[in-house]
């Protein structure tokens, strides 16, 4: 489905109530939250709690995680409850599956930087319910992901999965219309692209962006 016959979107890094409306006003589909220490969108799954409770009714909620032990976890369906947990790490095919059976959705990241890297979406492809192409952390990043850089979108046209995914990676109001023609994306990610600065989310931007979002 989609929102208002627009491609859908996840709006990630949430911290304070007025932009988790902001991406509600606006269309989000998705709203993120992150518990990483190393990220400056880091938030405590009881604190994200009242921010989740905002988006009940309008936009599925999203805990984003890098390799999670089990008391994290448990933290984080406790006191968060989220729809669906993303899990950025190097988390295992098995361990995506236990997780699931627990009946929370798994998105599932996964780095890409040349065509191969498709490949590894096979042995995830019956136990997560959605995938996020990302880029690839340059070499001695601290946390996951492009950090704000896109990849090669070429590598996705004509890219055909039986799990949907979302785009991910340095997407912008500015060429978020431009990513989804080159790759076909249905559903898009963004988090530094709508802020004034690291961790710091901009209404304008978010509203920008959600504006910018084409039709199917």
């Amino acid at each position: 489905m989609s929102i208002m016959g627009r491609v859908e979107a996840k709006i990630c890094g949430l911290k304070e109530p007025q932009h988790v409306l902001d991406a509600l006003t606006h269309g989000a589909a998705f709203v993120g939250f992150v518990t990483f220490p190393n990220s400056p969108r880091h938030i405590l799954p009881s604190d994200a709690r009242p921010l989740a409770a905002l988006a009940m009714g309008g936009a599925q909620t999203v805990s984003v995680l890098v390799d999670p032990d089990d008391a994290l976890i448990e933290q984080v369906l406790t006191d968060l409850a989220p729809d669906f947990l993303q899990l950025q790490g190097g988390e295992s095919p098995e361990r995506c599956a236990h997780l699931r059976a627990r009946g929370v959705g798994i998105i599932r990241a996964i780095g890409v930087a040349e065509p191969a890297d498709l490949e590894k979406v096979k042995p995830y492809a019956g136990c997560v319910d959605y995938f996020l192409f990302d880029a690839k952390a340059p070499k001695k990043a601290n946390r996951p992901g492009g950090l704000g850089q896109p990849f090669d979108w070429d590598i996705l046209q004509g890219y055909r999965a039986e799990v949907p995914w979302f785009l991910s990676g340095g997407l912008s109001p500015d060429n978020v219309a431009e990513a989804v023609a080159r790759t076909g994306a249905r559903l898009v990610d963004v988090s530094s692209g709508v802020e004034r600065a690291p961790g710091l989310k901009d209404s304008g931007r978010i509203k920008r962006f959600l504006d910018a979002l084409p039709a199917h």
